[in-house]
């Protein structure tokens, strides 16, 4: 897990030096930042969402996987979590949830984060980690700056997401194809897209309620490919 160490570390540094940023920006150029942001999301989300082929398989994951995270009230547990940690760290940031949530959800659904993890576990350099690690770090910059503390948090859940991946990339990563890797990408992509008009304020969406679509997507892929 040496590559998800240094992946922690590094957003917790890059994290550290957008907050000495923070003070010396002023509120318009948060405002243009944070459009930015909103739109590479929506960028990178489109992208992912494109290498997958089976539409169906995506529509049923996303369906089914919403249900399930609804019914958990996944995202109402994360943001419990997230201020939990605002009152433990005494921050009084408004957007502590909003950097944290929108952090993990762009540093842990991405098509590295899968591979890497696959890498990884298989037992093979951590290549593509570190990697991802250094564009992390810059992203983290970049999102500290704007959203506050609570991207530095993120390496909480991302710890265990992505280090619980490489555990079972450990397990299973010789058996799992690279379609399938593609078709979890792209239900990744969609829940980004998602996450993509949140930031931009067009409509909350509730894309922790989805994660649970990545899952499905597995079940039915090694069910029907």
């Amino acid at each position: 897990m040496i590559g998800t160490l240094v992946n922690v570390i590094a957003i917790i540094i890059g994290g550290s030096i957008g907050l000495l940023f923070r003070t010396k920006i002023p509120e318009r150029m948060f405002k243009i930042v944070f459009q930015a942001i909103g739109v590479f999301t929506l960028y990178l989300g489109v992208s992912m969402a494109l290498k997958a082929n089976e539409l169906l398989l995506m529509v049923f994951s996303l369906v089914v996987g919403s249900l399930i995270g609804e019914g958990l009230r996944l995202e109402e547990r994360v943001e419990n979590l997230s201020e939990l940690l605002k009152r433990k760290i005494g921050s009084k940031e408004d957007k502590f949830s909003t950097g944290f949530v929108t952090a993990f959800m762009l540093f842990c659904l991405g098509t590295l984060t899968i591979l890497g993890s696959i890498e990884e576990g298989m037992g093979k350099e951590p290549t593509l980690l570190m990697t991802k690690s250094v564009m992390d770090g810059f992203s983290a910059i970049a999102l500290a700056a704007v959203m506050g503390v609570g991207v530095i948090f993120s390496v909480i859940p991302l710890l265990i997401y992505q280090g619980g991946l490489t555990l079972l990339a450990a397990l299973f990563g010789e058996v799992i194809p690279e379609v399938i890797i593609n078709e979890i990408a792209g239900v990744g992509g969609i829940l980004i897209i998602g996450l993509g008009i949140s930031i931009l304020e067009i409509k909350k969406i509730k894309v922790l309620n989805m994660l649970p679509a990545l899952l499905i997507e597995v079940l039915l892929c090694y069910i029907f490919l």
